[in-house]
């Protein structure tokens, strides 16, 4: 039998496990539309979800956290995304199979997301995966969010394995940095939300995930 090179798989979520960017194009679009501004493709959306709704309202609607009418705008997106958030989100393709893989192998797997709570427990209701996730810790789970790495120790903690035996797939900087930071093996998904002018290698990854298959050989070589 083929033999898993870690005792853990923990994945970030947007962008690495799941792709939520048309989800998230569908609730933008929706509140550009009221404010009368300019529609936004959803290609040009995955390059500002890593930061979340704070990214997305700066820079589409031109709105720092300064601006009186910021946090306003930011819970009107955030209203329409709950109502949206999966509509049109599925797992990468590869994803459910590398997860059968690892529940057929008995290799805890979970996610590490600085996703709220409220979001990521709704999307993982509506997702079809090969199993629910063993651990899964969002920002209201920690008091410091990636890139520290204690919500990497506490996923690790709560499967009881230790952190240098886990790997941490993640499609941002702060993903490596929180995995390397914990001490566990990190992988850069390239496949996921990478902004335009990002240079993958300076992340320092132990390994580059170009496509979601390439997950498959690195965690069973």
């Amino acid at each position: 039998m083929m033999k898993a090179r870690f005792e853990a798989v923990l994945f970030d979520l947007d962008g690495t496990l799941l792709d939520t960017a048309p989800d998230f194009a569908t609730a933008t679009n929706i509140l550009l539309r009221q404010k009368k501004l300019p529609q936004i493709k959803e290609q040009d959306i995955r390059t500002l979800i890593s930061d979340g709704s704070a990214g997305i309202i700066s820079k589409l609607f031109a709105i720092n956290s300064s601006n009186p009418q910021y946090e306003k705008t930011r819970q009107e997106l955030l209203n329409l995304y709950s109502r949206h958030l999966a509509d049109q989100t599925l797992p990468f393709k590869g994803l459910v199979e590398i997860l059968k893989k690892l529940d057929a192998h008995d290799i805890p797997w979970g996610i590490v997301t600085n996703k709220p709570e409220i979001y990521t427990n709704s999307i993982l209701k509506k997702i079809d995966l090969a199993s629910y996730p063993k651990v899964v810790v969002c920002p209201d789970h920690v008091r410091l969010t990636k890139p520290n790495p204690e919500p990497i120790i506490l996923a690790c903690n709560k499967l009881g394995i230790k952190p240098e035996n886990t790997v941490y797939i993640g499609d941002h900087i702060r993903d490596i940095q929180a995995g390397a930071n914990a001490g566990a093996v990190t992988i850069a998904a390239a496949y996921g939300y990478i902004e335009k002018y990002d240079d993958i290698s300076k992340w320092h990854a132990n390994f580059i995930a170009n496509q979601p298959g390439d997950l498959l050989k690195l965690i069973f070589p």
